[in-house]
């Protein structure tokens, strides 16, 4: 019989990547445990949750979308009935079209094998009186948002019922890395994972990996309109409850700070006042720092010098997507041996490891 104290896995950080990491290491029969401090405000626990196929400015299908979207579905629904609790909230997102030169756009992508999956209809009429939709609008499917605070806290109870979570601040000092295991505090583990976000910038063992933080704030509003969709335009407003409703975000890489802005209040309800056409009261507002990467793809693997510690980190503003596809891909790695994929694999950037090595 194995020793309490000893597991295949610690996973270190309870947040989006750290949730479905630990659940994959589950899936696979192997024994993890869990450390995470459980903070109230952290990046997970404030972001707005939304996932959505179609994305930017110039509307482009999501990097690995087919594969991701469906997946991530099936994924917290999976979840749902393990936690017996619901969090996943699967919503069309409507984004109106500011001319009719971008209605015949989308009619034409619309027909295309590209965006076919993802397209439920073009609307050639307004949707809603209180929007600015004169061209009617597009119909998103494979969308919505997952109530990430009520996700992790189901999920958190779920490990601790299985006596596997332990609440407590992670002290890298303590931490003793070997050749063929990692000992914390009297635990012995084959591999340690840290998916603790911007946490793992200040590890002495990932601090040389090239995060770009974005900060990013979301406000709650209180309106009397009826939206059976996410509206999705300049800010996104998904209807929470009754007359209840979540708008934002905007994007910051400069301040890294976890207050909330003044600033940013005033840009997203600019750009709300853009959409809709009613009158709004903000309620609350809450802001987090996104744990973003330099070429926006996800931080997965091993030390370049500790096979026993690695990393899942760097889902910045797409962790709701990201986090269930890419935690199965890093378990295939880790115990079939399958590769990694080339541009969510660490090794893209050992040479700033070594380099730092010079300093």
């Amino acid at each position: 019989m194995n020793n309490s104290n000893e597991f295949d896995y610690i996973v270190v950080g309870q947040g989006l990547a750290g949730s479905a990491l630990s659940y994959q290491i589950l899936k696979a029969g192997k024994r993890v445990l869990v450390i995470d401090d459980n903070r109230p405000v952290t990046s997970s626990k404030v972001a707005a949750g939304l996932y959505n196929p179609v994305t930017g400015r110039k509307m482009v299908k999501t990097w690995k979308a087919d594969t991701l979207f469906p997946y991530l579905i099936s994924f917290y629904k999976e979840l749902e009935e393990l936690c017996g609790d619901q969090f996943l909230i699967e919503r069309s997102i409507y984004r109106p079209f500011l001319s009719m030169e971008e209605q015949n756009e989308w009619m034409g992508k619309s027909a295309s094998e590209e965006f076919e999956h993802f397209i439920t209809k073009v609307h050639h009429r307004s949707q809603y009186a209180f929007s600015t939709d004169d061209y009617g609008g597009i119909e998103l499917n494979m969308s919505g948002y997952l109530d990430i605070p009520r996700y992790l806290k189901a999920y958190r109870s779920y490990l601790e019922s299985k006596k596997i979570m332990l609440s407590a601040k992670f002290d890298h000092k303590l931490l003793k890395p070997g050749s063929d295991a990692v000992v914390y505090r009297g635990y012995s583990t084959k591999k340690i994972i840290f998916c603790n976000g911007l946490d793992a910038f200040h590890n002495t063992h990932f601090d040389w990996l090239p995060f770009q933080p974005v900060k990013g704030e979301v406000l709650q509003i209180k309106t009397e309109i009826q939206l059976e969709h996410i509206l999705n335009r300049g800010v996104f407003v998904i209807p929470i409850e009754d007359d209840v409703f979540k708008v934002g975000s905007n994007y910051d890489n400069k301040d890294h700070t976890m207050g909330i802005t003044s600033k940013a209040r005033e840009e997203i309800t600019m750009k709300l006042k853009e959409l809709v056409n009613v009158p709004f009261e903000v309620v609350d507002q809450i802001a987090g720092v996104r744990p973003a990467t330099k070429d926006r793809r996800p931080f997965i693997g091993l030390h370049p010098e500790y096979e026993t510690i690695g990393i899942f980190s760097g889902l910045g503003t797409k962790g709701v997507s990201l986090a269930p596809y890419f935690s199965g891909h890093f378990i295939d790695f880790l115990e079939h041996g399958k590769e990694l994929y080339p541009e969510v694999n660490i090794s893209r950037y050992f040479s700033l490891y070594y380099d730092s090595l010079k300093n």
